[in-house]
């Protein structure tokens, strides 16, 4: 008897179209093993043959959290390349390492988290070093380039499948899982709506990762946008992940549902399709499904919509297609291509704001390299860890030979002397392994430990002296001779055990607290005080030590001696990325913390040629006045040091270009939490005042000159052109803008906006003529009148230049558009998020499901104008739609108070609304003033009669 070979399933036929394949495997799956595919880490069905799969991975710039990895520029730095064909080739050599070490070690994903696009929109925002720009325009092209090369360019199978994160409007770390993001119509589709859609409608984007606030008092997991705007943007099925812990949020933090059923069955409703919650436990989320579909708030219909999301990921993958997978064997990992590209991305990142002819460097210039980060490459939460180390004094050794560069490092170097006399002192540590954090990888690095297996610290006599760093605000970090930082592992154990200040709770900050005549020592870590007794130094909640911090040397004497000896001063300041700005803590403050001002005004003293070389995750606020020489770069990744010192040196002349504003003072910022960036006048689009540094700066050591502007309008399309010639003496690459401003703008629009841009490389006296099809959209607004897009009709000015504010040509084109109409409050009424113009107005949900409303943001009074309403032959009721308790103020053009409508009495809830009705006379058109007050939710207003 010839025995039978079973048939295939169907799919597992790469023959079958995508969607049949997909329902075939979703139609064998039970119930229970829909329900398990729904958590982060959805288990296999070896019934099936199916493997174990999880959701997110990092890969924000370089493969991060699973040991060694090549790491890039970071996010932030990126943007500065300006560079879309640079960062595509960097998306590319991620995504073969993320395939190269999924091959070794299979908890490594090939659904990447990245990129992210949140616009950064704020300045002290904590996690700026992982957004791109504060332009929807520059931020979708870099994204767009990077999730082409994450994606790879196979037609059918993707390399790996990327998440934007965090949809939406998400651009604070304070109070984060509970603030809510204010944004009205204009700036959710103009600003915050923008980047993602231009990003996921280029093709290569797999999903969304929603963020952990809420916009317009709705949590961004429930949030209708996802079904609204997402995923009518792509014909793909695109799989939503859910933030970490986020679907626990929405009852035990907002509050927003009393029951986890509710919530987690509203979240898969409204879109997600993918919940991360618990680690790797998944009963939780389960038990969630499960008790939901009992309760009838959950159908298997809609489990199976987010399962065939998620199984369309996986088939993209090629999963079940091992023999036709063309990236199954194409893993590429720390390869010399790789690194090479890590260094011109470093390059190109950096940006030099001013240079009064000090740079670049000759030769044989001796140089003091002095300052907290000039031994450093400092890694940020989304970093691999590193496999080769390149710091600013390593890469001027390297370039300018160790016998002309002089370090001093600036710290102050200090020794704690107990009320006993003795003195804090770090043992020696035989035989002690030099460990890495987080080397190994982790699926959650924040659960790794601290060590435990070095001595604790003692007291005697003498003591050891420690480096100590203030990194702002009173955070310090304390560092043993042997480079090991001081950190204070689950036993409570003060050790010397560190190699970077890190992880998701940092246990390597302390404050010296004054008391009496000392100082107490508190571990910020655990919130404990640092205590010496019979076992040994430990943080502990009773019985204090008091210290007295005996300096033998501040670190600007060191400076000062560096600096004195050198013809340049190279100052590098900044910020450590786990310290005072990362997730979890905004900053408070633009300016560069004391501890670094001291040391830069040390150099300056000591020596006038001094260049101060900026490396933070986002921008500072100092005075270049008297300084030579500034530039900046986000910290560079593997190759920082060496990009740095080859600039310096001329061997490449620099050109990245700053991809926010950066202020002069901290008055100039809006409040964090202010996301109307309209109202506000944030970012270079409505910023009124003087910048320090404008947005899209950046000099070169070569000049450039413009030329030849034309602009025509054909169609759907307005031609514009250009050249930019290179009339210096060394080959460069230039990186030319286009703006445009609408001239008589019926609205408040941009100053300026960003059309398009080009990096160009050119020789000496080349000249490269720039053509850019700019669609007639990009001249569009959202009409908040008619609720749509809308292009103004007259003159829009085109401005081509170096930066935002420097500008080469003008020429001005002249658009049809469509004229604009009053709005029809007769038929329409007037939604009450709409408004042209508010003041001391916050927009809250109208229900919990979809729409706004407004109320008074505070206790004080809020008002709202709607220009140009139409009432026609005249009207002679007002009804508005309200919950709550307060009154709703109605009056035209500014004048006397026509209606005055009030509750009788409060309603029961939020979302229980009532209509009120009062007697009013209007004809014409004339501006809606409303005047809200008390806790009033408004949603709607219409007129009759």
């Amino acid at each position: 008897m010839t025995a039978h070979t079973p048939p295939t399933a169907p799919f597992r036929d790469p023959q079958l179209p995508l969607a049949k394949r997909v329902d075939d495997l979703l139609g064998r799956l039970t119930l229970d093993e829909k329900i398990s595919f729904l958590h982060q880490f959805a288990p296999a069905v070896d019934r099936l043959g199916v493997a174990a799969f999880r959701t997110g991975q990092e890969a924000l710039h370089g493969v991060a959290w699973m040991g060694p990895a090549t790491v890039f520029p970071q996010a932030v730095g990126l943007g500065a390349t300006w560079n879309p064909e640079l960062v595509r080739r960097v998306g590319d050599a991620v995504s073969k390492e993320v395939r190269a070490m999924r091959a070794k070690d299979d908890r490594v994903g090939l659904n990447v988290w990245a990129p992210t696009v949140n616009l950064l929109r704020h300045p002290l925002w904590g996690r700026n070093e992982e957004g791109y720009s504060e332009d929807p325009k520059l931020t979708s092209a870099i994204a767009t380039a990077y999730t082409h090369g994450l994606r790879g360019d196979h037609p059918t199978y993707w390399r790996t499948a990327p998440v934007l994160k965090h949809w939406l409007a998400h651009n604070n770390e304070t109070d984060r899982a509970t603030t809510s993001s204010s944004v009205r119509p204009r700036v959710l589709h103009e600003y915050d709506l923008r980047a993602f859609r231009e990003t996921v409608e280029a093709g290569a984007v797999a999903g969304v990762m929603p963020a952990y606030n809420l916009v317009n008092g709705r949590p961004n997991h429930v949030s209708p946008y996802l079904a609204e705007h997402l995923r009518t943007w792509s014909d793909e099925d695109l799989l939503v992940c859910s933030d970490a812990g986020a679907p626990t949020n929405l009852v035990d933090a907002e509050h927003y549902f009393d029951t986890h059923e509710e919530a987690t069955a509203a979240s898969l409703v409204a879109g997600v399709d993918s919940f991360t919650d618990h680690g790797t436990d998944s009963s939780q989320i389960t038990g969630r499904l499960r008790g939901a579909l009992e309760r009838g708030l959950l159908t298997e219909a809609d489990l199976d919509t987010a399962v065939r999301r998620q199984l369309s990921v996986r088939f993209r993958l090629g999963e079940f297609d091992p023999d036709h997978d063309p990236h199954g064997a194409t893993g590429e990992f720390d390869t010399p291509a790789h690194r090479a590209l890590a260094q011109e991305a470093a390059e190109q990142a950096i940006v030099l704001l001013k240079n009064d002819g000090v740079l670049p460097l000759a030769r044989d210039t001796r140089i003091a390299v002095v300052g907290l980060l000039a031994d450093e490459c400092k890694l940020d939460w989304y970093s691999g860890t590193l496999i080769h180390r390149s710091t600013p004094l390593e890469g001027l050794y390297e370039r300018f030979g160790a016998e002309r560069v002089e370090f001093a490092e600036g710290v102050d170097r200090v020794r704690l002397k107990t009320s006993a006399g003795a003195f804090l002192h770090v043992p020696v540590a035989e035989g002690a392994a030099d460990e890495v954090r987080g080397a190994e990888g982790a699926l959650d690095p924040a659960l790794l430990a601290g060590r435990t297996d070095l001595p604790p610290l003692t007291t005697d006599a003498a003591g050891t002296e420690l480096a100590l760093v203030d990194w702002g605000e009173g955070v310090l970090t304390l560092r043993a001779p042997d480079g090991r930082y001081l950190s204070v592992a689950e036993d409570g154990c003060l050790r010397a055990s560190a190699d970077q200040p890190g992880g998701w709770v940092v246990q390597e900050t302390f404050r010296l607290e004054p008391h009496g005549d000392g100082h107490l020592l508190k571990h910020l870590g655990t919130g404990r005080h640092v205590c010496v007794s019979a076992d040994g130094v430990k943080v502990a909640d009773t019985d204090p030590e008091v210290f007295e911090l005996v300096v033998a040397e501040r670190g600007e004497e060191a400076v000062a001696r560096a600096a004195a000896a050198a013809d340049v001063v190279m100052v590098v300041a900044g910020n450590d990325p786990h310290i005072n700005g990362r997730e979890t803590e905004d900053r408070t403050t633009l300016c560069l913390p004391g501890h670094q001002e001291r040391l830069l005004r040390a150099a300056r003293a000591a020596n006038p040629a001094t260049v101060l070389a900026l490396v933070s995750a986002y921008p500072y606020a100092v005075d270049p006045a008297e300084l030579p020489a500034v530039l900046w770069t986000a910290h560079g990744g593997q190759a920082a040091g060496t990009a740095l010192a080859r600039v310096l040196a001329g061997d490449v002349c620099p050109a990245g270009r700053l991809p926010q504003t950066w202020y002069a003072d901290d008055a100039d910022l809006p409040g964090l939490l202010d996301y109307d960036v309209i109202g506000a006048h944030q970012t270079y689009l409505y910023f009124e005042g003087t910048p320090l540094f404008p947005f899209g700066h950046g000099l070169s050591y070569t000049s450039f000159a413009y030329g030849g502007l034309t602009a025509r309008a054909e169609g759907e399309t307005v031609r514009v052109s250009f050249s930019v010639t290179n009339t210096g003496d060394v080959t460069a690459d230039e990186v030319a803008q286009l703006y445009t401003r609408a001239v008589d703008a019926s609205v408040p629009r941009p100053r300026r906006a960003l059309l398009d841009h080009r990096r160009v490389t050119l020789a000496p006296g080349a000249t490269a003529e720039l053509d850019f099809d700019v669609p007639l959209g990009a001249f569009a607004f959202w009409d908040v009148a008619q609720d749509r897009w809308r292009v103004e009709p007259g003159a829009h000015e085109l401005l081509a230049g170096a930066s935002v504010e420097d500008v080469r040509l003008r020429t001005t084109v002249m658009l049809d558009g469509e004229p604009a109409l009053p709005r029809a409050v007769l038929t329409k009424g007037l939604a009450a998020a709409g408004f042209d113009e508010q003041s001391g107005i916050e927009i809250v949900d109208r229900t919990k499901v979809s729409g706004d409303a407004v109320t008074a943001a505070g206790p004080e009074t809020g008002e709202l104008v709607y220009r140009a309403c139409d009432f026609g032959r005249g009207v002679s009721q007002v009804t508005v739609e309200v919950a709550g308790e307060g009154t709703v103020e109605l009056s035209l053009d500014g004048g006397p108070a026509l209606a005055v409508l009030s509750p009788a009495a409060p309603t029961s809830g939020p979302y229980d609304y009532v209509a009120l009705s009062a007697s009013i006379a209007a004809a014409g058109v004339h501006d809606v003033h409303l005047r809200l007050r008390g806790p009033l939710r408004l949603a709607h207003v219409g007129f009759s009669g």
